[in-house]
């Protein structure tokens, strides 16, 4: 006996199915054959769902023509959304009991909780979604999170450099580079497996300060001929004011941190407020 599928449950699952893989294609073939509907059918229920979703500013449904195409939820956030969401997350990070010894800032606590970073992830994939990149790169560990969630909603891979030679499998490609905060000497390395020459990359970190690992992980990207598609933090510091990265994107800057005032002055970055 075929199973009879309700208008309304189509289209709650098939909203369900999009939305949970952001950027992934879907054929007409899928979803008629999952529901044992025609393609009209679909046609008409996906022309409901991105109404739906546009009227309420949650994303877009997206129908590509061609052999490689179909349709895939594109998650788009409204400025203002965007807006209200690090305003508060910059109260949040202005307590003064994120102090560190040496004046470092505390946001562990943020980049590990998954609606906190799932957040971060989908603004940050959000500025960055029309440079279309083959793969999110980060440096392990802290930048790992939220490379993780953008390139979710990117709907693209992460490849993740690994730090002062700790194991990295098979044959490696190694830099070496210095941070420019602290001046010291690092070693960055990939695997030769990890990336295709060629391809394009966006570089996605928790913090930068001077520039030195993002600059790092450019070059190290150069050695397999990457074009980069961009280059984005969560928070990037107001000093020092040059930076070794000449064009790139922070959610967040860090004016400075007081410890003898036990203050921190953190604001939400340019484009997001203008």
């Amino acid at each position: 006996m075929e199973l009879i599928v309700k208008k309304n449950e189509r289209i709650a699952a098939m909203t369900r199915i999009l939305c949970s893989h952001p950027n992934k294609n879907y054929t007409l073939n899928y979803f008629s054959e999952l529901f044992h509907s025609g393609k009209s059918t679909i046609c008409e229920d996906m022309a409901v769902i991105r109404s739906t979703l546009l009227e309420f500013h949650l994303g877009d449904v997206v129908t590509t023509a061609g052999a490689g195409g179909g349709i895939r939820f594109v998650p788009m956030m409204e400025k203002q959304d965007i807006s209200n969401y690090i305003v508060n997350l910059c109260h949040e990070l202005s307590e003064p009991n994120r102090i560190l010894a040496g004046g470092y800032l505390y946001m562990n606590d943020i980049l590990h909780d998954p609606q906190q970073i799932n957040q971060i992830g989908e603004i940050l994939a959000t500025r960055f979604m029309d440079t279309k990149p083959d793969f999110v790169f980060t440096v392990e560990t802290k930048g790992t999170p939220a490379a993780l969630a953008v390139a979710h909603f990117l709907g693209c891979p992460v490849v993740v450099a690994g730090r002062d030679g700790q194991a990295v499998a098979g044959p490696l490609v190694s830099i070496n580079y210095v941070t420019a905060s602290t001046r010291r000497i690092q070693t960055m390395s990939i695997s030769k497996r990890a990336i295709t020459e060629g391809s394009r990359a966006l570089i996605i970190d928790d913090f930068m300060k001077g520039g030195g690992t993002a600059r790092g992980m450019a070059n190290l990207l150069k050695e397999f001929h990457v074009d980069i598609a961009g280059t984005g933090f969560v928070i990037a510091t107001r000093e020092p004011v040059s930076k070794l990265v000449d064009e790139y994107t922070s959610l967040m800057v860090l004016e400075g941190i007081n410890e003898g005032k036990n203050q921190i002055k953190i604001s939400a970055a340019n484009w997001i407020t203008d």
